[in-house]
Formats: C-alpha cells, sequence, structure tokens
C-alpha cells in the first residue's frame, strides 16, 4: 500500500469516483489507500458533493506551507506520552473529525469530541481545548455548548475548582438506544399505513414488510447495546507479555 500524502492525479481519481457516485471504500480499494484516507481527505475539502482535485490540492500545499513556516513554534512543543509519534497522532484525529463531520456532527464540534476522545485524561479545561485546537475561547464555548445539550459531553470540577469538560462513554449506548428508538417509530408508522392503503394492497404489503424489518433491527439493537453496555466501562487486563488477556468465555 503507498504511503505519504496523496499526490494531484490520485485527488483527480477521487473526484471522478465522487462523480461516478462511488463508495469512499471503492475509491480507496482502487487508489490502495486506507478508507480513512480518502474519507478525510473529501471531508477537509468540501465534502463529496463540492469536491474539486485542484482545490484540494493547492489547499494542502498550503497547509502544509504554513506549518513549515511554524516549526520553529511547533518544536518547543513537549513531546507525544507514551512515545506516539505526533504525526501519526494528528493524522488519526483528522480522520476522527472527518469521520464525525461524515455522520453530521458540525466541524468545530467534531474536532473538539476528537480532542476529547484522543487525550488520555478524557477531559479537558475551555482554556486546554482553545490552546490545543489553535482556535478562540468563544469557538470553544460554542462547540460546548452545542454538546453540552446533545448529552455528548459531561461537566464536572477538578481539585483547582475549574470547569472540565469530559467525554461521556455512555453516549455510545444511548446513542444505539435511540437508533432504536427511532426504528420503533418507523416501523409504527409503517403501519399506520397498512390501515389508511387497505391491508390487501401491495402498497399495504410492502408497508407491513418494512415495519417488521425495522421491529427486528429496532429489538436487535436494543438487546445487544444492553448486552455490551458494561465494555464502555471495562478495562483490559494485561498478559505477562503485555497484551489484553482474552476473555475466558471466547476462547
Amino acid at each position: 500500500m503507498p504511503g505519504g500524502r496523496l499526490t494531484q492525479q490520485e485527488r483527480q481519481q477521487i473526484a471522478l469516483g465522487l462523480a461516478d457516485g462511488l463508495a469512499y471504500a471503492e475509491i480507496a480499494r482502487r487508489l490502495d489507500r486506507p478508507t480513512s484516507t480518502i474519507t478525510r481527505e473529501v471531508m477537509r475539502n468540501g465534502g463529496p458533493t463540492t469536491y474539486r482535485a485542484d482545490l484540494a490540492h493547492h489547499a494542502t500545499e498550503r497547509r502544509a506551507h504554513r506549518r513549515r513556516q511554524t516549526a520553529p513554534r511547533d518544536s518547543k512543543t513537549p513531546p507525544q506520552a507514551h512515545g506516539r509519534d505526533a504525526e501519526a497522532v494528528r493524522e488519526y484525529e483528522e480522520s476522527f473529525t472527518a469521520l464525525l463531520m461524515q455522520q453530521g456532527v458540525p466541524k468545530m464540534m467534531s474536532r473538539v469530541l476528537t480532542c476529547l476522545f484522543t487525550t488520555d485524561a478524557g477531559s479537558h479545561t475551555a482554556s486546554e481545548l482553545a490552546q490545543r485546537l489553535q482556535v478562540s475561547p468563544a469557538s470553544i464555548s460554542k462547540a460546548i455548548a452545542f454538546l453540552d445539550t446533545q448529552g455528548l459531553i459531561s461537566r464536572e470540577r477538578d481539585e483547582r475548582r475549574r470547569e472540565r469538560y469530559a467525554v461521556n462513554d455512555d453516549v455510545w449506548f444511548q446513542s444505539m438506544v435511540a437508533a432504536a428508538q427511532s426504528n420503533f417509530q418507523l416501523a409504527e408508522t409503517a403501519r399506520q399505513g397498512v390501515n389508511v392503503l387497505g391491508p390487501d394492497t401491495p402498497a399495504a404489503v410492502r408497508l407491513e414488510n418494512i415495519a417488521r424489518f425495522l421491529d427486528f433491527v429496532g429489538e436487535s439493537i436494543a438487546r445487544a447495546a444492553e448486552q455490551a453496555r458494561e465494555v464502555l466501562y471495562t478495562k483490559p487486563e494485561a498478559s505477562a507479555g503485555g497484551a489484553a488477556a482474552p476473555d475466558s468465555e471466547h476462547e
């Protein structure tokens, strides 16, 4: 699999793939690149409907130029914890942010969420977020307000009585429950159509089948989420070799 940054020719292939309606995974397969690379490239350059290869290439060159100009200042930043590769961490954070944006989370809110999810402490003050993301305190305040109303973060106080914002691990469980409820509501609406259109008509049969499918999927999601909820709070047990010990029930 090739490494390094995308070439202008690869960006042209991405633009052609998007125009043909190809999925990110298929474009990535054709370019022998990770799907995350294609997702990040598209989302940071206008999205699938407005992506242009020439503009994306020029934007990447400008970002690289700015990073080179700020290299002396960046060289003073402390090294990454646990010996992490700073460039690899940055690339991963961009990929995570792009994925959240693809799922409908606004850009700044996605950046804040990514920042919280990828920090070992799992929390930051507003000033720490502003410093790490290199944005204004006002931008952080707006993002925090949105994420708080969505139940995606929680507020806490540290030993210095500063307000900290932390990711709420249970949000993944609540998200699955909400997805299940959405399926149940769609199923109920489909069944209302059965009565309106007549139970023996082709349209009603179609709606009844949709309702049965959504009921099954919703129940499966809700059951699986409840059974797996404790995984969100499980710390892996290290084996003698340093790797996580396998669950004996699954051996």
